[in-house]
């Protein structure tokens, strides 16, 4: 191999036409129909409450500690709230926590949700 001069089979993988792809859509048909009622994106979290969602599944509490601290650290500013759900596979607004899980949700600017798996 000569200095400077690409290897033999990457001047071989030149000669052939570039990889054509096909981009398909893993949900099929997207419906046209503009989201409602999404919140527009914060531009920052500074100042900002942070609310963290754990699930049941026993990481998710010390995934979201990390997150916590690593939050501080970038937003010292910023407060997390912590909310437990520890129903299995339930829907939290329709728990006997309802009243607590719709406080905590009025109270945030931004939720960040783990799942323990």
């Amino acid at each position: 191999m000569v200095a400077g001069q690409a290897p033999s089979w990457a001047q071989s993988a030149r000669l052939t036409s570039d990889p054509q792809f096909k981009v398909l859509n893993p949900w099929a048909e997207a419906d046209l129909m503009p989201p409602r009622g999404i919140s527009p994106r914060l531009g920052t979290l500074a100042g900002k409450k942070i609310g963290l969602f754990a699930n049941f599944k026993r990481a998710s509490r010390p995934i979201l500690a990390s997150v916590e601290k690593r939050l501080k650290a970038m937003y010292p500013d910023s407060e997390t709230i912590l909310f437990d759900s520890r129903g299995a596979n339930v829907i939290e607004s329709e728990t006997t926590n309802r009243e607590k899980f719709s406080a905590w949700a009025k109270g945030i600017d931004a939720a960040i949700l783990a799942v323990g798996d």
